[in-house]
């Protein structure tokens, strides 16, 4: 996995095709620094940062690492033009965007000479960031933790459908957290992953301790997607997803399900550490995550895997 292997590397400037997730109240400055040291693009993740904040976090991660870094921006809430301000007079020039349309900010950072991804959940949608003219996407599938898409493709099928439909960069999201799944998602013609939940748990995560330790005790049932009357969102299960769930069964309207959700649920669970009231977002690859390393040590991890990964397709293939 070197910086000759795909156009993920070369758009970057980075030595792995591994991206870290921008996720909500775990991806600060310290992760996303931890991560492009490793070869890797971190990226912090905007969506619950006030201007401010973002402010100190891209500046904590500029006093840890000198390579590329990335903001991950969410179109949804109100302050999106005050964070790419803070993002673009911080020297950030990688923004991912989510959450909405990829032709609303697209045009006004290339413009300001930055390189733009923004996250589909099915290939109509990837096509559409290509007319915007994003210089890749993120495919993510229903596997994947946060926020996901309302069609429901799994990512195995996904990628590749999006492979076909643009000649722009496809990077693979949503169930990818060991270096099997790198390899998969490669093979399938993604030009890189981008990794959430397995980076969620790491000691560099801002994730609270109790949510780590929630992720690696989760069994490979334990993940729902809930709120599709809202905005869908892949959730652990624990007392408020059983809330959530309860309301659902009565066909809750948008306006119960709101009250319930009220404010501040996910930083209570994954900043705060309330494993019962807290809205736990992660992905269904937590089945597989085992324990909370370095990143360093995860990276590479991941590259060892990948490797033992490749190295027995020819002979699976052939026979031999």
């Amino acid at each position: 996995m070197n910086r000759q292997h795909t156009a993920i590397n070369k758009l970057f400037g980075i030595s792995k095709p591994i991206v870290q997730g921008g996720m909500v109240w775990v991806s600060g400055g310290k992760l996303a620094a931890a991560v492009s040291e490793a070869g890797c693009l971190g990226l912090v993740g905007a969506g619950s940062m006030q201007p401010e904040l973002l402010k100190l976090h891209l500046e904590k991660a500029r006093t840890l690492t000198a390579k590329p870094i990335g903001v991950n921006i969410p179109l949804l809430y109100s302050k999106v033009q005050e964070q790419i301000e803070v993002a673009l007079a911080a020297g950030i020039r990688i923004f991912f965007t989510s959450a909405g349309s990829p032709k609303t900010w697209t045009g006004y950072l290339k413009d300001r000479g930055a390189t733009v991804v923004h996250v589909t959940s099915s290939p109509e949608l990837a096509r559409k960031c290509e007319a915007a003219g994003c210089d890749a996407v993120v495919a993510e599938g229903f596997e994947a933790g946060g926020h996901n898409g309302r069609d429901e493709i799994t990512t195995m099928v996904l990628i590749p459908q999006v492979v076909d439909a643009v000649k722009i960069p496809v990077i693979a999201a949503g169930g990818v957290g060991d270096g099997r799944g790198i390899a998969a998602a490669l093979a399938l013609g993604a030009s890189g992953v981008q990794i959430g939940s397995r980076f969620a748990a790491t000691v560099e995560s801002s994730a609270h301790s109790n949510f780590k330790q929630a992720i690696v005790d989760a069994t490979p049932g334990a993940t729902m997607l809930a709120m599709k009357e809202l905005v869908p969102v892949r959730l652990l299960k624990n007392k408020f997803y059983d809330q959530v769930h309860a309301l659902e069964l009565q066909c809750a309207d948008k306006e119960k399900l709101t009250a319930l959700l009220g404010k501040g649920r996910a930083k209570l669970g994954m900043l705060d550490g309330d494993l019962d009231e807290g809205e736990l977002e992660i992905g269904q690859v937590s089945g597989l995550i085992k324990d909370i390393p370095t990143v360093a040590a995860l990276v590479s991890r991941l590259e060892s895997e990948y490797r033992a990964a490749v190295s027995v397709l020819p002979r699976s293939l052939t026979g031999e």
